[in-house]
């Protein structure tokens, strides 16, 4: 496996952090509202239960009364009230400590102990209405409310009304589990949708840098030869002068060859980046072609056979697929003769070697793609196959009569032809 350019590790780096960030500011915004949420539904809760006992310990205090300075219970005993009270106690004040108590629906072991009562009534006796006090019995904490009876104008007694609060507070504690699992859920969706935008986010940087590595790759691909011709060129002028006129023309020859490679690289890698348009143009395939096998440096072995032909194209782009084709067909075709024939509608290169096998025929037309046998990396060929839909047309490998490969780039005709 190819390992990561510098550049796609930085880009795969990159989406990983902006998706940390996603989930971690999702994570942050999810924390603020579970603890907003955790706290209105403790405060919730907590009203809930005090105005429960308050609402219950109120009632009651109007049910017992004072009459001629005894304290009357009687109506307890049919108050609805009463009867659906958990935890009921009348407090009365005494003449001596300790206070007494005068009612408790259970049992007295259901009412705080002596201390906790005394320091109740003090509150009440300060307060002089209900109020609401936390108190342990048995160790388990429980909420008191506790009305103030009058006698006349001083506080003769007081009801005692307490509510448990554990299943209030178990309530509590299952949603703040629900809170955990929901938060922890939702922190990992978003982890993923943020995974996902990301990596759309970064389409087109991951495209324009493919782009970029698949322009470099062609253009080294369609340089190299020319470039190393041209030093052999030059070097053979140097060491005998009297091929130095020879190779100052050769050496023009080649940088013209250059420079129209150049020009068209530019074009192909402005076109596959959608800043630019192909123009096509009606003009002579058959010309071109022989125009391109000319100029190649080595054309040993290589002959053409033309008829006229007009397509609609573009010349460079037609010239480096034509180049392509040919060059290939000498580099893999293991030093047999190149035959290009072009027809009305299409260029056909022959070579004589091993051929290609039929599983390999499409795929060596796909990028960085080496063939089994006469093909080479896919560099060239994809090249072959990207011009000729560029033009509406198509790049396929077939067998040879006799033994060999034919390779042929197929163009619609002019209408005028």
């Amino acid at each position: 496996m190819t390992p990561p350019t510098p550049a796609l590790a930085r880009l795969h780096r990159a989406r990983w952090a902006m998706t940390l960030l996603f989930a971690a500011t999702t994570a942050g915004c999810l924390l603020v509202l579970a603890a907003l949420a955790v706290r209105t539904d403790g405060r919730s809760r907590m009203n809930d239960l005090d105005n429960g006992v308050s609402h219950r310990a109120d009632g009651l205090a109007r049910t017992v009364y004072y009459d001629g300075g005894t304290l009357h219970l009687q109506a307890l005993r049919e108050d609805d009230l009463a009867r659906s009270a958990a935890r009921l106690g009348i407090l009365q004040a005494s003449a001596h400590p300790p206070l007494r108590i005068r009612y408790a629906r259970a049992s007295p072991a259901a009412l705080p102990d002596q201390e906790a009562l005394d320091e109740i009534w003090r509150q009440v006796q300060h307060d002089q209405e209900t109020v609401l006090v936390s108190a342990k019995v048995g160790g388990r904490e429980i909420r008191w409310a506790a009305a103030p009876v009058w006698d006349n104008d001083t506080i003769g007694a007081a009801v005692l009304v307490g509510a448990d609060p554990t299943r209030s507070q178990a309530a509590h504690h299952r949603l703040l589990r629900w809170l955990a699992v929901g938060c922890a859920a939702l922190v990992l969706a978003a982890a993923a949708v943020g995974h996902l935008l990301s990596g759309r986010a970064m389409r087109p940087a991951l495209r324009g840098l493919a782009q970029q590595e698949q322009f470099l790759a062609e253009a080294a691909h369609e340089l190299r030869t020319p470039l190393a011709t041209l030093r052999l060129a030059v070097e053979s002028g140097r060491a005998s002068p009297t091929r130095a006129p020879t190779a100052l023309d050769e050496a023009v020859r080649l940088i013209d060859r250059l420079g129209r490679l150049v020009t068209g690289l530019l074009a192909r890698a402005r076109v596959g980046a959608g800043t630019q348009e192909v123009e096509l143009t009606p003009l002579r395939l058959d010309q071109l072609v022989e125009q391109t096998v000319e100029e190649l440096p080595d054309r040993t072995g290589v002959t053409v056979t033309t008829e006229a032909a007009i397509v609609n194209g573009d010349p460079e782009l037609l010239a480096q697929a034509v180049r392509n084709l040919v060059e290939n067909a000498l580099r893999h075709g293991g030093g047999t003769p190149v035959e290009v024939d072009v027809t009305a509608d299409r260029v056909t290169v022959r070579d004589h070697g091993p051929g290609v096998p039929a599983e390999d025929r499409t795929r060596v037309f796909e990028r960085h793609v080496t063939g089994a046998t006469s093909t080479g990396t896919g560099t060239g060929l994809a090249i072959v196959r990207w011009v000729a839909e560029l033009h509406g047309g198509a790049a396929q490998l077939s067998p040879a009569p006799g033994g060999g490969l034919l390779a042929e780039l197929l163009l619609p005709q002019h209408p005028s032809s």
